[in-house]
């Protein structure tokens, strides 16, 4: 007997949403063409193989239905390794392709992929071959936006841009990026890539209100240079949430199961902050993590905040958090539990 046509045990046909850029308002990455939603997806965790891809799939579609368009990844993000980029393949071969062009992808290297010295650091090896691999696993012929993750210390930068250059001009990636560099070699890096003719158009910082240290010298060099940012943790790995407001470690958290994070940034100081912010929260009609992602939102020079997400209501929150303008009167009332301008807590 034939399968009907509406059996659930068919492949679904993914249709987007029509009013999908209703909602996420788009902002202008540095001086360049290119407009990112104001939030942005990052597979960091939850898309590895230690989670249901049906579940996986379904906050990538929501996202994108949302007007989310940007997704980022690396090539080490899973676990294992290079499992978040195959999760995301798998995702767009079950009807997500369709929507390629609408899609910004970004993937990076410069962390420990495999065993070796070609499997880590900013060498032309490194960087040309994992970027090929990350092309395989994601089942995509070109990415939007490819980073150099870290300085390498031992690698000259000339060779580091170098090859950025290269991989824009062979077309497996439109535009760069560098990731967790400090002002004054992301300012050298900038120069290398304009003395060949390519913009920098992106720098990935982390950023969130328990950490400001790029206040102090990296926004404003972005500033200057006209330098897009897609800053990273807003939520601090989660502890910009009321997860841990009592003290407690709860066995599903990512301090009870992430190296990221652990129990013992759990301090008095945090909850002393934590509960803080959550008053300020309340008093703006907001849950503290949409109010931690508009106050990363509230400076231009952020272009686009990444955040995570192991459910689609936490989609729907940072969607909430893109539209919120924060008032005089709130950012000040948080300046007394943030990090101090320029510096870090976490």
């Amino acid at each position: 007997m034939p399968i009907a046509t509406d059996d659930p045990r068919l492949p679904r046909t993914y249709e987007a949403a029509s009013a999908r850029y209703d909602d996420v308002p788009f902002q202008r990455a540095g001086r360049s063409g290119v407009q990112l939603p104001k939030v942005s997806l990052g597979l960091w965790q939850n898309f590895g193989r230690d989670r249901s891809f049906e579940t996986q799939r379904e906050i990538l579609l929501h996202a994108f239905d949302r007007g989310i368009v940007h997704i980022d990844l690396a090539n080490n993000y899973g676990p294992p390794y290079g499992s978040a980029e195959a999760t995301f393949g798998a995702a767009l071969d079950s009807g997500l392709d369709r929507y390629r062009d609408e899609l910004f992808v970004t993937t990076k290297a410069g962390y420990d992929m495999w065993p070796g010295p070609f499997g880590d650091g900013g060498s032309r090896k490194y960087l040309v071959r994992s970027l090929e691999q990350s092309l395989t696993r994601m089942k995509t012929d070109y990415v939007d936006v490819f980073y150099s993750h870290r300085v390498d210390p031992d690698t000259p930068l000339e060779e580091t841009m170098s090859a950025l250059v290269d991989i824009v001009r062979s077309g497996k990636a439109l535009y760069v990026g560098i990731s967790n560099y400090p002002a004054p070699l992301a300012r050298q890096a900038h120069d290398l890539l304009a003395a060949d003719g390519v913009r920098l158009l992106l720098h990935q910082p982390r950023y969130s209100l328990f950490d400001r240290a790029p206040e102090a010298e990296l926004f404003p060099l972005l500033r200057e240079l006209q330098i897009g940012s897609a800053v990273f943790s807003p939520l601090a790995q989660g502890l910009l949430t009321r997860k841990y407001i009592d003290g407690d470690v709860p066995a599903d958290s990512r301090a009870a199961n992430s190296h990221f994070l652990n129990g013992s940034a759990l301090t008095d100081g945090y909850l002393e902050r934590i509960r803080g912010i959550d008053r300020v929260a309340q008093e703006a009609g907001l849950s503290i993590p949409q109010l931690a992602v508009a106050w990363v939102l509230r400076d231009p020079v952020v272009t686009t905040a990444i955040v995570g997400a192991s459910r689609t209501s936490q989609i729907d929150d940072a969607v909430a958090a893109s539209t919120v303008e924060l008032s005089a009167e709130t950012v000040a009332a948080l300046e007394e539990f943030a990090a101090p301008a320029g510096t870090s807590v976490v």
